[in-house]
């Protein structure tokens, strides 16, 4: 899917480029998301592929689901897609969209998997050594996988750090085979 992110990445850029001009980075947020989640719909998208509709009526049936959701730019900015036959890139503008705005506010979403419950305390203590470490607001999630058999596994967006039991485990076994 590299083709579908070069072709979204221009898009991406113009909506967040706007959206920070106007001071609505919130507001694009959710108008990209609602949009990206209607037109990844299988009947959305069936008609957003119909050779037999214009363009136009493309997008009129598209900012008509949407409804009040979408203000006038976003409206535009679903008829320019519609206009360069990019409606179906809607999901992946929306993605980098957010990762734009993640940059530009200095957050990432942080998944910490661990093999066992963690308390509040040790979670906190957690997300003050990666905001330091990774100079950003940390917005923290936890969950357990009891296959990992100890330690953890933390995801910061594209960042992996594996110290888990498993993972130590199956790096040794490739070390052993090699």
């Amino acid at each position: 899917m590299a083709e579908s992110t070069t072709l979204a990445r221009p898009y991406a850029k113009a909506a967040f480029q706007t959206a920070r001009q106007d001071s609505a980075l919130e507001e694009w947020s959710a108008m990209l998301g609602l949009s990206a989640a209607v037109a990844g719909q299988a009947s959305v998208s069936s008609v957003l592929s119909d050779p037999s509709l214009s363009n136009e009526q493309i997008a009129k049936a598209l900012i008509e689901v949407c409804g009040d959701d979408l203000n006038s730019k976003g409206q535009n900015f679903i008829r320019l897609l519609a206009e360069n036959k990019r409606l179906v890139l809607l999901p992946e503008i929306a993605a980098l969209y957010e990762i734009l705005k993640a940059n530009q506010e200095k957050s990432v979403d942080v998944e910490i998997t661990t093999a066992f419950e963690i308390s509040s305390d040790i979670a906190e203590k957690l997300a003050n050594s990666l905001r330091s470490r990774l100079e950003r607001e940390i917005n923290l999630a936890t969950k357990v996988d009891q296959s990992l058999l100890g330690g953890a596994v933390i995801r910061a967006g594209d960042t992996v750090i594996d110290s888990s039991v498993r993972g130590k485990l199956t790096k040794l076994a490739e070390s052993i085979n090699s």
